[in-house]
C-alpha cells in the first residue's frame, strides 16, 4: 500500500529537520550586545605595541631631558667639545667669537699633535690674565652645569688655540721673515694678510723638549704665543698633556662654517 512522505521543502531526503529560525527579539538583543562591546573598546585607553600605557607628560619630558643631557655629556667627554675664540691671534683662520669643534676622540685613539695643526690647549701657566667671575650665584651655577655637560664653552675659559709649529725634539728658529724647523723653511699660507713668519720677533734656535709642542698664532703680530713665554715652564713650549685636541671645524656662526678635517688638516 502507498505511504505519503512528509514534505522536505527541496532538502535531502536523509537530512534532519531544519533548525528553527531565531526569534526577532533574539536578533535585536545580539545587535545591542555587539554595539555595547564596541563602545567599551572605543573607550579603552590606547596602549603602545607592547601593551603598556604611555607615560604621562610630566614624566616623559623630564626623562627625555635627562637622556639628552647624558648624550651631551658623552659627546663632550669622548667626541667633540665646543670652544669660543676670544681673541684675534688666529685670524683670519679663526675669528673673534667663532665657535670651534675640537676632536676629543683623536687623543684617545693615539693621535699626537703635528706641525701645521691648529689645537686647543689648557693654559700651561700665566699665558692668560685672571678671568672675571660671575657674582650672581644662580647664573654662575647654571653656567657651570651647562659647561660641564658641554652645552656651552668651558666656564673658566682658560684655554687657548694656536697652531703647532714644531714638536718634541725639533729645533725651531725665526730670523728676518723666515721660520725654519730643523733648518727647513716653513711655508705658511695661513698667515694673516700683512704678517710675515717672524713679525719682527727673531728667536732661536730653540729645541722643543720631548712631550711638548711649540705653538704660534696665525696672526703672528697679534699673538702672545710660545715666542713670548720662553722664560716660563717648558721654555715657551706647551706640554702635550695640556692639549685637548685638534680643531676640526668652525661650527658657528653660519657665515663662517669651515672644516679642517678629523685632525685639523
Amino acid at each position: 500500500m502507498a505511504v505519503n512522505l512528509p514534505d522536505t521543502h527541496g532538502g535531502d531526503a536523509g537530512a534532519g529537520p531544519a533548525a528553527p529560525a531565531a526569534p526577532v527579539g533574539g536578533r535585536a538583543e545580539a545587535r545591542r550586545a555587539r554595539r555595547a562591546a564596541e563602545g567599551r573598546r572605543s573607550r579603552a585607553p590606547r596602549t603602545g605595541r607592547s601593551g603598556r600605557r604611555p607615560r604621562p607628560w610630566w614624566i616623559e619630558i623630564p626623562t627625555m631631558a635627562a637622556v639628552g643631557l647624558v648624550v651631551a655629556l658623552l659627546i663632550k667627554t669622548c667626541l667633540f667639545q665646543v670652544f669660543t675664540i676670544p681673541s684675534g691671534s688666529m685670524e683670519n683662520t679663526l675669528r673673534i667669537g667663532d665657535r670651534v669643534g675640537v676632536n676629543k676622540l683623536a687623543p684617545l685613539t693615539g693621535w699626537k699633535p703635528e706641525p701645521g695643526q691648529p689645537v686647543v690647549f689648557k693654559d700651561p701657566g700665566d699665558w692668560l690674565p685672571p678671568q672675571p667671575t660671575d657674582g650672581n650665584p644662580v647664573t654662575s651655577a647654571l653656567g657651570s652645569a651647562l659647561s660641564f655637560v658641554g652645552l656651552v664653552p668651558p666656564k673658566d675659559d682658560n684655554y687657548l688655540v694656536k697652531r703647532v709649529i714644531a714638536t718634541g725634539g725639533q729645533t725651531v728658529q725665526c730670523a728676518g721673515t723666515t721660520l725654519t724647523v730643523d733648518g727647513a723653511k716653513v711655508d705658511e699660507p695661513y698667515l694673516h694678510p700683512g704678517d710675515d713668519s717672524c713679525a719682527g720677533l727673531d728667536f732661536g734656535p730653540v729645541t722643543v723638549p720631548q712631550g711638548y709642542v711649540w705653538v704660534e698664532g696665525d696672526h703672528r703680530s697679534d699673538s702672545a704665543d710660545s715666542r713670548y713665554h720662553q722664560r716660563g715652564p717648558g721654555g715657551g713650549a706647551v706640554p702635550v698633556d695640556n692639549v685637548v685636541g685638534p680643531v676640526s671645524a668652525v661650527v658657528w656662526p653660519l657665515g663662517h662654517l669651515d672644516w679642517f678635517g678629523w685632525v685639523g688638516r
